[in-house]
């Protein structure tokens, strides 16, 4: 019975296997960026809020498009179970300290999942997370320059108020337009 499940999909187990992983890693992610606008919205910063809850639903849509792809593919996706996920944070920057963390082990998830399809010859799933790749180049861009901005700015007196106001016009086409 097992090989004729398996005929109706040309994906591996275990490439269906770890993009059952990433979809799971994208629903957490969703959840944190959801957990982080609220504590913004809880401590005044308004603009980092409307950022979070804009980067909440990007996740969940990037859980989507795996999801819909493991299925599309015949494969059988998972809806993930979520948990401990941080309702509080210890300070302003530690949220985006957070988030640039949170990037870069998608990040490295995504790579991974490339390198695994390569070297199983599944070249539609290289090929599908290719638009990963090229996101993730963007989220830890913004992630990063969010973190540099605490440096640059600094916390005290308006630093804060300035920073929270900056966050959400980072954006990583502006870069290269210059």
């Amino acid at each position: 019975m097992k090989d004729l499940v398996r005929m109706r999909t040309s994906l591996k187990e275990e490439i269906e296997r770890i993009l059952n992983e990433q979809i799971k890693m994208e629903a957490h992610s969703s959840a944190i960026y959801l957990s982080m606008a609220a504590w913004c919205d809880r401590n005044g910063f308004d603009f980092s809020a409307g950022y979070f809850y804009k980067q909440s639903n990007e996740e969940r849509n990037h859980m989507l498009k795996l999801f819909n792809y493991v299925s599309d593919m015949g494969g059988h996706a998972i809806s993930p179970e979520v948990t401990n996920v941080p309702q509080e944070f210890d300070g302003f920057r530690d949220v985006f300290e957070l988030a640039l963390q949170q990037e870069i082990a998608v990040s490295n998830a995504i790579n991974r999942i490339v390198g695994q399809a390569r070297q199983l010859n599944d070249f539609a799933t290289d090929q599908f997370m290719q638009w990963f790749v090229k996101e993730q180049i963007e989220e830890e861009y913004v992630a990063r320059r969010a973190v540099e901005l605490f440096d640059v700015i600094g916390e005290e007196g308006v630093g804060r108020y300035m920073i929270d106001k900056a966050i959400p016009k980072i954006t990583y086409g502006d870069v290269e337009a210059q």
